[in-house]
């Protein structure tokens, strides 16, 4: 551990990082946030799954510094008389779940595509990328739509709330691989020309160990930067769709359908319902897609600098 740490810290992408203000501040930012939506259940004032907690009597009580307001709900509450403060907190764990859900379903099926295609090559390859094509052609809400109309009609609205998240993910991770399988399919043409992909066959490695055990660890760090930013492209489509009513239900409440819940009430006098679940999901987007921008640069060998 401490040889791996010693190597860590003598590795340009650590002396790149300490010195970057930018990327130490985003990564801060980024752990708290991601620490509250993981502990949402411990430190939210409130359960807005608990309707127990739930009075409409409380409903759009405005934050407590100002008039109205009341120090039980430090940012007001929303149109029902939920904790705007633990439904943000809940609402933050549901974007993150699904924008890091999404991206495992698109990097599963995109590399695998990927690689398939670039080290096969030939007719396989050329299905696989029109296929890659007529996926792009199609927007993400076209996908939700689809097949949200198709997943209502056959088990009903209500079986659609019961699972609304994991819905949302293959949605998303479907809409979305072929930016991986691109990509990888890029750095497959390139890799498998290299002298220990020759050597592999040579020895009488099959072509599924050459792929995944040799030739996929070469094309990481395209991933990786692709990955970050695809979080955030993630939790943005999810945000989206939940706005558009295509998402999370009212009753599991994410940051999109919050900001959707308190629309209507912007222009009342409850600015608040839409303007802090707004405000956190720009931060979270922004940090997430400047962490990305960084490791693109640290990562692109045109940059370094030794």
């Amino acid at each position: 551990m401490q040889h791996l740490w010693s190597r860590l810290k003598q590795s340009y992408i650590f002396h790149s990082f300490i010195h970057d203000k930018v990327a130490i501040i985003s990564s801060i930012i980024l752990i708290i946030l991601l620490l509250a939506g993981l502990l949402a259940p411990y430190i939210a004032p409130y359960n807005p799954y608990n309707t127990a907690n739930i009075d409409i009597m409380d409903a759009e009580t405005p934050p407590m510094w100002m008039e109205g307001g009341s120090a039980k709900f430090i940012l007001g509450t929303d149109d029902q008389g939920r904790d705007m403060l633990s439904t943000m907190l809940y609402g933050m764990r549901v974007s993150l779940l699904i924008g890091l859900g999404a991206v495992m379903v698109q990097a599963l099926l995109g590399i695998t595509i990927g690689l398939i295609a670039g080290y096969f090559g030939g007719k396989l390859d050329n299905l696989l990328m029109r296929l890659a094509d007529v996926q792009l052609s199609f927007s993400t809400l076209m996908v939700a739509i689809f097949m949200s109309a198709i997943f209502q009609t056959f088990f009903g609205i209500k079986q659609y709330e019961e699972m609304a998240i994991p819905f949302l993910i293959i949605v998303i991770g479907l809409a979305e691989w072929p930016q991986y399988a691109r990509t990888v399919r890029a750095s497959v043409l390139a890799e498998k020309k290299k002298e220990y992909v020759e050597a592999a066959k040579v020895i009488g490695f099959n072509a599924g160990k050459i792929m995944w055990k040799h030739i996929l660890p070469n094309t990481l760090s395209p991933v990786l930067v692709i990955s970050t930013i695809q979080v955030a492209n993630a939790i943005m489509s999810e945000a989206a769709l939940s706005f558009l009513g295509l998402g999370m239900p009212v009753t599991k409440p994410s940051l999109g359908s919050l900001i959707n819940a308190g629309f209507e009430y912007i222009f009342s006098g409850s600015w608040w319902i839409t303007i802090f679940p707004g405000i956190l999901l720009v931060v979270l987007i922004l940090v997430i897609n400047l962490l990305g921008d960084w490791l693109r640069d640290v990562l692109n060998p045109k940059l370094y600098k030794g």
